[in-house]
């Protein structure tokens, strides 16, 4: 495929009302400029080069490692694509040019409109649209089923503004052509801007065929430059992936209110209930079960897993672990197989073996767990000296009784027991008992004075 795409980026996006560039506002999980480069490396094209202006070292730290060149001075769409004439000087094919406020945009769209543009001859094919209300956008006028203008709103005569095929602001291009075209069009004085659009006029004029691909599905044509756009765009976006979801064996109970992110993939028959926050690098397994108000963000989660209503950040739970309600696992925790955290427990940077299982209002952070230990209600892993964390070990078959405080650093052996209200502080031998409680005293009659 002999084609090169154009990104435009450059602008301020000052409808948006941020002091975060545009392109970098996140759609459903993931920035704008990010989801459109996504869809463009389907196309395999040769070179995707972005062109940017406003904030650009903020655009490149976001994206590491691409190809651009600068636009100083934002004067338009036509001045924009000249700023990459040096670095495409040598190149003889096609260039797509595309906005990186355009989310919604598909690779299968942009790989049809490509293919009519080489099977059509064109030296420019436009993306369009057909809209019931083409108010505010450049009207595309046909003369024998070929593109003779495009006319914006204001310029436009009323029979014109009766056109509702629209511009949808994508182009592919015959390089040499467009670049030859550019160093002939003029700046307009109202708005002090070169447009790309009146590439197409001098196109027409050179008798060369400009064609059109009308989208099939109007929602890609939606540009994003407000966050009332930014939310619609998402919703489109956030419905796509929950049906192809559902479509590969997801079930999910109420669609229109569970919100999964684009990079989150999620195992057959797993069941997902509204309101549930799906977020970042996330995994899910098979056969899991997801209820309302739970966030998981940047994990892994294994088959068979219950979750209800929790949190879960950047760990890793096995398969049949159990979770909540209103539990907290917390980043670079790992709950192995059959591990059940009850309501209201919080993990932190902590291991915990197979069958571990802490039912209630606990904390347990910085702590190696072992196989099939007991965990009683409101134990506390008392990492924190006020200066350094320290580790609490745990092992095997432990049994740690109700209101423990475990004081670290701290080493309790296999098959060892707490009694219930101790405050440990010295390591515990494997099998023994480890008990500090103040002798209870009883004063007879006393409340009655």
């Amino acid at each position: 495929m002999n084609l090169k795409t154009l990104i435009l980026a450059a602008g301020k996006g000052t409808r948006m009302k941020s002091d975060l560039p545009k392109v970098l506002h996140k759609v459903n999980g993931i920035p704008m400029i990010k989801k459109i480069i996504e869809v463009l490396d389907k196309l395999n094209s040769k070179e995707n080069i972005l062109i940017l202006g406003h904030e650009k070292e903020m655009i490149l730290d976001s994206l590491g490692d691409v190809h651009y060149v600068v636009q100083d001075k934002q004067l338009g769409t036509g001045h924009a694509i000249m700023m990459a004439e040096e670095q495409l000087k040598d190149y003889d094919g096609d260039i797509m040019v595309v906005c990186g406020d355009t989310p919604l945009l598909t690779s299968e769209t942009l790989e049809k409109m490509y293919k009519k543009h080489r099977e059509s001859g064109a030296v420019t094919t436009i993306l369009t649209s057909i809209v019931e209300d083409p108010y505010g956008y450049g009207r595309i006028v046909k003369k024998n089923n070929l593109v003779s203008a495009i006319v914006e709103e204001k310029e436009a005569t009323e029979s014109e503004k009766e056109i509702k095929e629209i511009n949808a602001g994508v182009y592919c291009f015959d390089s040499k052509k467009l670049f030859r075209a550019l160093s002939k069009i003029e700046k307009h004085v109202e708005k002090d801007e070169y447009y790309l659009t009146d590439v197409i006029s001098i196109n027409v004029n050179n008798c060369e065929k400009v064609e059109t691909y009308t989208l099939e599905n109007n929602e890609e044509v939606l540009g994003v430059n407000s966050k009332v756009q930014l939310a619609e765009a998402e919703a489109v976006l956030r419905n796509r992936k929950n049906l192809d979801l559902m479509n590969n064996g997801v079930i999910l109970i109420d669609p229109k209110n569970t919100y999964i992110e684009e990079s989150v993939e999620i195992g057959a028959d797993t069941v997902i209930y509204p309101g549930a926050l799906l977020q970042g690098e996330t995994t899910i397994g098979k056969n899991c079960e997801i209820t309302g108000n739970t966030r998981i963000l940047d994990s892994k989660i294994g088959n068979n897993v219950n979750i209800q209503s929790s949190v879960i950040k950047e760990s890793i739970l096995e398969q049949g672990v159990t979770i909540g309600p209103f539990a907290h696992i917390r980043p670079k925790s790992h709950l192995k197989e059959k591990v059940h955290i009850g309501n209201f427990v919080e993990v932190k940077k902590s291991v915990l073996e197979t069958g571990v299982k802490a039912g209630h209002l606990t904390y347990l952070g910085d702590a190696e767990i072992g196989t099939d230990t007991n965990i009683g209600a409101g134990t506390i892993t008392c990492n924190y000296d006020g200066k350094n964390k320290h580790k609490t070990k745990i092992g095997k078959n432990v049994f740690i009784g109700s209101d423990s405080m475990l004081v670290a650093p701290l080493d309790i052996g296999d098959g060892a027991l707490t009694g219930a209200g101790s405050v440990i502080t010295k390591d515990i031998p494997s099998n023994a008992l480890g008990v500090t409680r103040s002798k209870q005293i009883i004063k007879k009659e006393w409340n009655k004075k």
